[in-house]
């Protein structure tokens, strides 16, 4: 049989969220889950509902992201807004900040080997009056920076965020904000986080073996893309949905090992993925890293690059967090000076792009043993629509999922 030689490839995933608060004319039982997976779980909740109203599209989304920012936010809401924030968390930031801060150190550690950057910044109107608990908190916990902007001039304002964001994502991203989302008037401050995230394949795919290959996409129609492929050892299993549908997923590491990529897409072209994606969790996810066992496996996977732009207020609407964006409700009584000004949420947005680049001059010594074949080894072909995560593995959080329809 023939053993596929490996090649590099790069994954560059850059992502921002931003929440911009403008200003208007509980006793919970918890989960014992652990913290980051009750983090990222908000986040797949949040895709669910995304997934719901936009079936066909290609979407990404950083659940760690969503959990950062409702987490900066959970620390200056109080009253009824901060009661709901907790409930759908199903966490308090304050009790839980400790831990909150070893898993961001852990997200960004250098042994991680591959690059992960976080980075959150609150912008906030030249002049207002922010309460310091409020900004020492968020810096210690969520590494976050605050910095003064002139939201009188909704341009500047706008090059300001869209420069830091554009430096904090290696030019990855950039135009994150439009004038028109700012009120001159109104606007007080705009939440940002930024991801961006660029591995390399522990075992690499090599140049030469990338061929175009059917992609039968959510519209059911046919289309040519290039496919990586490569054969080589893999964890991998399959599961079935509570009605009864199978699927199958795949783990790809990444060369410092400890972020990985996990595949998933069901097991028979007939069953649309729509209908594996709500039994998805933090949970399930785990449960197949138990199930996974080490194979030969010869893997086919498209290049693909996706970008996504989202408001991320509806979805958490429907999930119960509703009342930071009710002008008439929303308490953030502990980001502004008592009586001073009342803050509500008028946007979270999201954008995420993902970028699959080869670089066959980086190709470097294989180390995974590839074992002679004595019989057929098995294909996972990644030829239809498939969802993906980006899993950091020490601490269980998801830096970027997604589903991709159409490569």
């Amino acid at each position: 049989r023939l053993a596929l030689p490996a090649g590099t490839m790069s994954w560059h995933f850059p992502l921002f969220l931003v929440v911009t608060v403008t200003l208007p004319s509980v006793c919970l039982q918890f989960n014992p889950q652990p913290l980051e997976e009750l983090g990222s779980d908000i986040g797949i909740q949040v895709f669910h509902q995304i997934v719901k109203s936009r079936p066909q599209d290609n979407i990404v989304v950083s659940p760690h992201g969503i959990a950062s920012v409702l987490g900066m936010l959970q620390l200056g809401a109080d009253g009824r807004t901060k009661a709901q924030l907790t409930s759908v968390m199903r966490y308090g930031v304050k009790g839980a900040g400790k831990t909150l801060k070893k898993i961001n150190k852990a997200i960004v550690s250098k042994k991680n080997k591959d690059i992960v950057t976080v980075a959150n910044a609150m912008f906030v109107k030249n002049g207002s009056k922010i309460e310091v608990p409020f900004i020492t908190r968020n810096k210690d916990v969520f590494q976050c920076e605050v910095r003064n902007v002139n939201f009188k001039d909704p341009a500047s304002a706008c090059d300001s965020i869209n420069a830091w964001v554009k430096n904090e994502t290696r030019g990855k991203i950039d135009n994150l904000l439009s004038p028109d989302l700012i009120d001159g008037t109104l606007t007080r401050m705009v939440l940002v986080n930024a991801l961006y995230f660029k591995g390399l394949w522990k075992s690499r795919f090599r140049p030469e073996n990338t061929k175009k290959r059917p992609f039968v996409a959510a519209d059911g129609k046919s289309y040519q893309v290039p496919m990586l492929a490569q054969l080589s050892l893999f964890r991998s299993g399959s599961a079935s949905t509570p009605n009864g549908l199978w699927y199958n997923f795949i783990e790809l590491p990444y060369h410092g090992e400890s972020i990985s990529m996990l595949i998933a897409l069901p097991s028979e072209s007939s069953t649309p993925l729509s209908a594996i994606i709500p039994h998805i969790s933090t949970k399930t996810i785990d449960s197949w890293t138990s199930m996974m066992v080490p194979k030969r496996v010869q893997v086919v996977l498209p290049k693909f690059t996706a970008t996504a732009e989202m408001d991320l207020k509806e979805p958490l609407k429907v999930l119960g967090i509703t009342e930071m964006f009710d002008p008439s409700k929303a308490n953030f009584a502990k980001i502004t000076k008592t009586g001073s000004e009342n803050l509500h949420i008028s946007h979270i947005l999201q954008k995420a792009k993902i970028e699959v680049s080869e670089d066959g001059t980086k190709a470097s010594a294989v180390t995974t043993a590839i074992l002679i074949a004595r019989s057929s080894p098995p294909w996972f072909i990644v030829d239809r629509p498939f969802l993906f995560f980006i899993r950091h593995n020490p601490t269980g959080a998801f830096l970027f999922m997604g589903q991709i329809n159409k490569p």
